[in-house]
């Protein structure tokens, strides 16, 4: 069974850093893409960042220039570093991965889901 483990939130005045981790546990052929996603309370879960195994990365818009996505194949990790932080990054984090497992007849891909971390921003 393949788990996705985060840590990193936590309270933060507002212009402050984080950085979340994230950490995949198991039987693994490999990971594909991997993100971070958020909830807001009574919003929309969205995609935050993602990065891809060869390390090219996405973001949203609203943390362009404040978040960084990083991640360490070997390790199975992947970071979010969360500079100048604002009242409105305040969520729940989620981080995801494309896992590829080995089965009896060759390889399954699954989406794994981390059990999310809290991040509050105060002003």
């Amino acid at each position: 069974q393949v788990q996705l483990v985060e840590s990193g939130g936590g309270l933060v005045q507002a212009g402050g850093s984080l950085r979340l981790s994230c950490t995949a546990s198991g039987i693994i052929f490999g990971i594909n893409d991997m993100g971070w996603y958020r909830q807001a309370p009574g919003k929309q879960r969205e995609l935050v960042a993602i990065i891809t195994s060869g390390g090219n990365t996405n973001y949203v818009d609203s943390v362009e220039g404040r978040f960084t996505i990083s991640r360490d194949n070997a390790k199975n990790t992947v970071w979010l570093q969360m500079n100048s932080l604002k009242p409105e990054d305040t969520a729940v984090y989620y981080c995801n991965a494309g896992v590829v497992v080995t089965t009896r007849g060759g390889y399954r891909n699954l989406e794994v889901w981390g059990q999310g971390t809290l991040v509050t921003v105060s002003s």
